[in-house]
Order: C-alpha cells, then structure tokens, then sequence
C-alpha cells in the first residue's frame, strides 16, 4: 500500500502525495477552476490532471526534480536554470488568458499593491516582527516595482520548488492556483527569490533586457508581504536564505 505524505498543509489548502498521485484539497473552489484552465492554456509542460471533485484535484506526478527551494541550495547547474528561463519566456509570449479576476499579486493594480503593502509595512513594525530600518529601507525598494507594466501570461507564484527539471530539460511546472494575466518580472523575481545567483541564468535563457532594479523591487514587496502570513501559518520567514535574508541583503 503506498504511503500517504503531506507535501503541504495550512488553513487554506493541503496537498497530499500517494505514490504517483498528487492530491491538492482547497475549500475555494475557484482557486482550482483556476489551476485547471490554466494548466490547459499554458504552452509549457505542466501535470497531467486525471480527475477532479472538488475540493479535490488529483494530478500526476512530473519526472526530474525541483531546482531546489527558498532558503536551500540549488539543485541544478546553470543550463537547467537557463531552461527554466526559457520555458518562462515561452509562457510570457503566449496569448493573454481570459483568467483576470484571478491574477494574484502579479496582476494587481499599483494602488491597490501600494495600500496593501503600506499597511502591512506598518504591522510589521507595530508587532515588532522587524526593525523599522529594514521595513523602511525595503518599501522604498519595493517601490520600484509599482511603475505601469504590460499584462503577460504570467503563473504567479513560480516559486522554484513548482518547476521540475531533468538535466538541463524543464520537465513540469506545478501550482497555476494563481495564475492570469500579470506582471512579467513578477514572475522572474518569484523565481529567483533568494537565488540571486542564478539570476544571469535565468535572464539568459529567458533571452531579452530585463530591468534589474524592478526585479530586486519585486524581491522585497514579495518577502514584506508574505512574512506574516507565513508566521501566521506555521512557516518560518527567519530560517536561514529566506525572506528576512532577502530583505536583509537589500540593505
């Protein structure tokens, strides 16, 4: 009998792997529908689905593995994160998806990203999550990434624990819950996100002028407001190469 895992589990969703089948549970029904259109839309490898009921989508397996994770090393060699790169390219250069009421963050207006992150600036300075000079320093960072962009194709949380690779092949890419249309370099930031190493890689397989300083923008808007939803749901922003890392090596 196969073992049943937990991959990962919070108040919001769950997903469960048993041998080959990957079982995501999430009680928005929408988040799913999302996943599932954009899953058949996207021009790049992305898991099979074999059933849904909700709340529950079963998907396959991807051959490779991940490229690594937030706060971990880095599992591949430059080809791979090049390939990576291009196969983000390919999915920015596809027709736009009729998915814009469930953008995500990639696809939120300036004012709306502004206000939000305002306050969650000063929660978490009043909670005395993180000192004000690096909460200030980091805004004035994030900044830079609230400026006019053309909507993309965008996954919109392409973290690199949701791309798979096989050598230097991307194999997969997992998780589109988020997906629509959005920010461009959102998506490279989010995938780059405390592998600032492998930036070069991944702009060279991606192949066009990328403006670096939005992407270190996203970098920090990003961390300032997932730190505490990720406290707040049993994970840990301060582990070592993490979000308050990112942050901290903005200063």
């Amino acid at each position: 009998m196969d073992e049943v895992k937990v991959v990962v589990a919070h108040s919001e969703r769950a997903t469960l792997r048993v041998g080959d089948v990957f079982l995501k549970v999430d009680a928005d029904q929408a988040r799913i529908d999302v996943e599932v259109e954009a899953m058949s839309l996207a021009p790049v490898p992305t898991p099979e689905v074999l059933w849904c009921k909700p709340p529950v989508l079963a998907i396959a397996a991807l051959p490779g593995r991940t490229l690594g994770r937030l706060g971990g090393p880095s599992t591949g060699a430059s080809a791979a994160w090049a390939a990576a790169g291009a196969a983000i390219r390919k999915l920015h250069d596809a027709p736009l998806p009729p998915l814009p009421g469930r953008a995500g963050r990639a696809g939120r207006s300036i004012v709306a990203l502004s206000a939000e992150l305002d306050d969650e600036c000063e929660l978490l300075v009043t909670n005395g999550l993180l000192p004000a000079d690096l909460v200030t320093h980091n805004r004035q960072v994030a900044e830079g990434a609230l400026r006019p962009w053309t909507p993309v194709f965008t996954h919109g949380d392409l973290q690199i624990a949701h791309v798979f690779v096989d050598g230097d092949e991307v194999t997969g890419i997992i998780d589109w819950s988020e997906a629509g249309q959005g920010d461009a370099l959102y998506d490279l930031a989010t995938f780059t996100l405390g592998h600032e190493e492998h930036l070069d890689d991944v702009l060279a397989g991606y192949g066009t002028d990328i403006d670096l300083d939005v992407i270190h923008a996203w970098w920090s808007l990003r961390s300032l407001l997932a730190i505490r939803w990720l406290i707040e749901h049993g994970f840990d922003p301060f582990a070592p190469g993490c979000e308050v890392d990112v942050l901290k090596s903005r200063m």
